[in-house]
């Protein structure tokens, strides 16, 4: 595929998409949205399988609220994946995928996959991004049926006691044991921590504190999406702890940094993921993180099949890629695989592959196409090691992937590699 056609094909699959979304600023972040059909020539979204246009699969994605900044980049990775699936084809037809938003909440996150599910009829959802939100969608619509659920960028430790639930971000566990190596190796014995008041923060937060041997001075949660987070940033200022950790989302974050600033307050920070991100340098202060240490979940930076999803990514975007946008990717090409060696195009067909294309004991493929071809030569699931943009996956017994972890750390208000983890 030439670059031409690839950011053609591109402008189709995400064309629809910013059509399809134009209404979402008067959406209440706790609804769903309007369906929205990508990446295929037809408008069918019913799950009856009729032989002609194209496959349709769902999505859940945060496009508004606190974690939206993670559902952009996953639909710009959902794009180019699309673009390159329906350039080669899944059994000779196109992918499209129906996509509603969960505002960042387990209430709209429940009824976006209550619609996919029950009224769209699809028998895989990709969704969500925050662990809370795809444990409730998996809880309240999708166990105890044949659909598929793969989480895009959840990394809450909690969905590993899931095991129908998959995931293609790796546990926070890895992330949480990091961060404590990482503080102590600093030279603190001593942290303060707060966290969000949901399932990723919990899970995240108890991790760290079972890994930590030193003191933890302040420990104790925190609401989403408040106004202030004063008292929290005093209380952990009256701490004494000199290393301060959140475990956090962007725009919570990006409120502490502020009013720890204007309060003249100047700790070592700490973070886990989800507190990296531009929406943090483009709402704090110049200089006002500069030092912070993050642990996040990284691709394989020096893997060509990654340098060539940044190349594409950069050229269409004007900007590079996280790791979030090579998740959504890989959980499209994993669709789309899944498709092409079941029996039928139902759940309880796709539920019987959808791990096996992703197993290392197959031949290892590090493209679509290339995966795609074996299981079109006659090659059964297993004969497939899907190798994707963000790492191996190879999706364990409790749907857990391969992880790899970086360290950022932020440097003249820019966030820097400074160190690379393989778990």
């Amino acid at each position: 595929m030439t670059d031409v056609d690839r950011r053609t094909m591109i402008k189709l699959t995400g064309g629809a998409g910013v059509a399809g979304l134009t209404g979402l600023a008067g959406c209440s972040t706790t609804g769903s949205t309007d369906t929205t059909t990508e990446g295929g020539t037809g408008t069918d979204t019913t799950t009856a399988d009729s032989g002609s246009g194209p496959y349709n699969i769902g999505m859940v994605d945060a496009l508004t609220g606190s974690l939206s900044a993670f559902g952009q980049r996953n639909q710009r990775g959902k794009d180019i994946a699309l673009a390159d699936v329906n350039a080669v084809g899944v059994n000779g037809r196109d992918l499209s995928i129906s996509v509603e938003d969960s505002g960042s909440q387990s209430s709209g996150g429940v009824s976006a996959a209550q619609k996919l599910v029950n009224q769209d009829g699809v028998p895989f959802v990709i969704g969500a991004v925050g662990s809370g939100v795809s444990l409730a969608i998996y809880e309240s619509v999708i166990q105890g049926t044949d659909v598929v659920q793969v989480s895009q960028n959840s990394t809450g430790l909690g969905l590993t006691e899931f095991p129908g639930l998959l995931r293609v971000s790796p546990t926070g566990r890895t992330q949480s044991r990091a961060l404590a190596n990482i503080i102590a190796e600093d030279g603190y014995d001593t942290v303060a921590m707060t966290y969000v008041n949901n399932n990723y923060g919990s899970s995240l937060a108890d991790a760290f504190a079972n890994a930590w041997d030193g003191t933890m001075a302040y420990n104790n949660p925190h609401d989403q999406d408040q106004q202030s987070y004063s008292g929290v940033i005093s209380e952990m200022n009256s701490s004494g702890a000199d290393a301060w950790l959140f475990i956090t989302y962007q725009a919570e974050f990006a409120t502490m940094v502020n009013e720890m600033y204007s309060s003249g307050y100047d700790p070592q920070l700490y973070g886990a993921d989800s507190v990296s991100g531009d929406n943090v340098l483009e709402n704090t202060p110049e200089g006002s993180i500069d030092g912070m240490k993050v642990v996040v979940p990284s691709a394989p930076v020096e893997q060509q099949n990654y340098k060539e999803f940044v190349s594409t990514f950069e050229s269409e975007y004007g900007e590079s890629p996280t790791v979030w946008s090579a998740y959504a990717y890989d959980a499209v090409a994993i669709a789309a695989l899944s498709i092409q060696a079941a029996d039928e195009f139902t759940g309880a067909a796709l539920s019987d592959v959808v791990r096996d294309v992703t197993r290392p004991e197959g031949q290892k493929a590090t493209s679509y196409k290339a995966a795609h071809d074996i299981l079109a030569d006659g090659g059964s699931p297993s004969d497939v090691d899907y190798q994707g943009v963000s790492g191996p996956i190879d999706f364990d017994e409790n749907g857990d992937p391969v992880g790899f972890l970086q360290i950022q750390e932020v440097r003249n208000h820019s966030y820097e590699r400074i160190g690379f983890i393989e778990s």
